[in-house]
């Protein structure tokens, strides 16, 4: 917790709100167009079923990896601050395209098996000593930690946005004042975009927690298998879900200051 601390302390010195940019991409249609001559709006596919999903996946949440796009918007870098993954943030998105069953599982293994987890998951083991002093008692805490992580990234990431077709990415505001970019990346633990493109209650990100915290009761010590520990796991990495999404949303803006744009 010591260290999301100093990363929210981070974003919040170095933050500052964006002026809400004009959209460049889209031209006025005259009022009398006749109908053949107006362009047909194209549908999104469904990521499950449509094949004519062509987008790569990468490691900048799904977007194509062409060296000729670079800096596209859509693209995001791949850790914060050096070290903490972020395979699934889009920024600056102008058009969004669904995303298959195969690019979530991606994008969940890219999260889960990134380098930097594991430093990251010893320093939670060594402040959540669950199981006791000694080297024994860490050894055990390490491996129940990286399968809290495993088992809440491959829920929240793959196997429920595939079931109930829902988009697991962050999409980045990126405009707006300071306060409402915090209220727009604190909801989206409660709303995510559904693989239509339309608003949806984020059932994966609460359903899949909770799924996580309930399993990780067959490796837990006995006195940690009670509905106030469940839950207690549940609604820390509901938490630190949060605060990753405060992390990605200001993250371009420190990552701007840091090289001096």
């Amino acid at each position: 917790m010591k260290t999301l601390s100093l990363a929210i302390a981070v974003v919040s010195l170095t933050a500052t709100p964006l002026f809400a940019q004009a959209d460049q991409s889209q031209s006025t249609q005259p009022a009398a167009a006749p109908a053949e001559h107006q362009a047909a709006q194209p549908s999104v596919p469904d990521a499950d079923t449509a094949p004519c999903v062509k987008e790569a996946v990468t490691e900048n949440g799904g977007q194509s990896d062409r060296s000729d796009d670079k800096h596209a918007p859509g693209k995001a870098s791949t850790h914060m601050f050096g070290v903490l993954p972020n395979y699934a943030t889009v920024e600056n998105a102008t058009a969004v395209t669904a995303i298959t069953t195969r690019q979530k599982f991606r994008m969940a293994s890219l999260n889960t098996f990134d380098p930097y987890v594991y430093p990251f998951v010893g320093a939670v083991a060594t402040l959540n000593r669950t199981y006791g002093p000694g080297e024994s008692g860490y050894v055990k805490q390490y491996a129940a930690s990286l399968a809290d992580n495993a088992i809440g990234n491959f829920l929240t990431t793959a196997v429920l946005p595939s079931v109930f077709h829902q988009d697991p990415r962050y999409f980045e505001r990126g405009s707006g004042g300071f306060f409402s970019r915090i209220a727009y990346a604190a909801s989206r633990s409660v709303v995510t975009r559904g693989d239509s493109g339309r608003a949806q209650f984020n059932i994966s990100e609460i359903a899949g927690n909770g799924m996580a915290a309930g399993l990780s009761n067959i490796y837990y010590p006995v006195a940690e298998r009670t509905v106030t520990g469940t839950l207690s796991r549940w609604g820390m990495q509901v938490l630190w879900d949060t605060l990753s999404n405060e992390l990605k949303e200001f993250w371009p803006d420190v990552r701007q200051r840091l090289h001096g744009r």
